[in-house]
């Protein structure tokens, strides 16, 4: 996960797959705090009791919700990436391109963990972890990405891995709030400009 070991899950049975199916589209359309645990017990068709039996507290819930979307991300991400060319400079882009595909189809409000944190900044929530491991995550990957580049020095390759950090979570925040049209094609391609720039020395 990127997270903290202590971070605790549960085993999933059907009723709280249910469950967390309806929480997370819940969740995303309106918001953590507008959602209560009697709207999602009554969305999955279970009772309120097997709610808390299966999670034990909405808090759970919403660690489940975000740990499950951040897992089914990584997982999209990673089909893209072994899709790719192996060349860096294909891989990098191809990180935006797989955030455009999954915000044409997952995405209408923008980054689920950005507008967690606009409602969960308290590093005391279990959820929290999440969050905030979700982003270190991306950070290490674009890092990654950019120190396989050929020609670029450790430091150079640290300061695009952020830049480009930067410009991915910028065109999710501007994708949700609907600035501008397709904002993360205006991303990829002001990336693609900055990989050209470091390389052509």
């Amino acid at each position: 996960m990127g997270t903290s070991e202590e971070l605790r899950r549960i085993a999933m049975t059907p009723a709280a797959r249910r469950a967390l199916a309806a929480a997370g589209r819940l969740f995303y359309d309106r918001g953590i705090h507008a959602v209560g645990v009697d709207l999602i017990a009554a969305e999955a068709g279970v009772t309120k009791k097997t709610l808390y039996d299966r999670f034990g507290s909405k808090e759970q819930i919403v660690v489940e919700y975000l740990a499950d979307r951040d897992e089914r991300w990584r997982a999209f991400l990673a089909e893209r990436l072994d899709a790719a060319p192996t060349a860096p400079r294909a891989r990098i882009p191809a990180v935006f391109d797989a955030s455009r595909a999954w915000m044409s189809d997952n995405g209408s409000k923008g980054c689920s963990m950005v507008n967690a944190h606009a409602e969960i900044s308290d590093p005391a929530h279990p959820a929290h972890a999440v969050i905030t491991g979700q982003k270190q995550w991306m950070l290490d990957l674009f890092t990654r990405l950019a120190r396989d580049v050929e020609g670029l020095d450790p430091d150079a390759a640290d300061r695009l891995g952020r830049t480009l950090m930067l410009l991915h979570e910028g065109a999710l925040v501007a994708h949700g709030m609907k600035v501008f049209p397709d904002p993360l094609a205006h991303a990829r391609e002001e990336a693609a400009a900055l990989l050209a720039a470091a390389t052509e020395h």
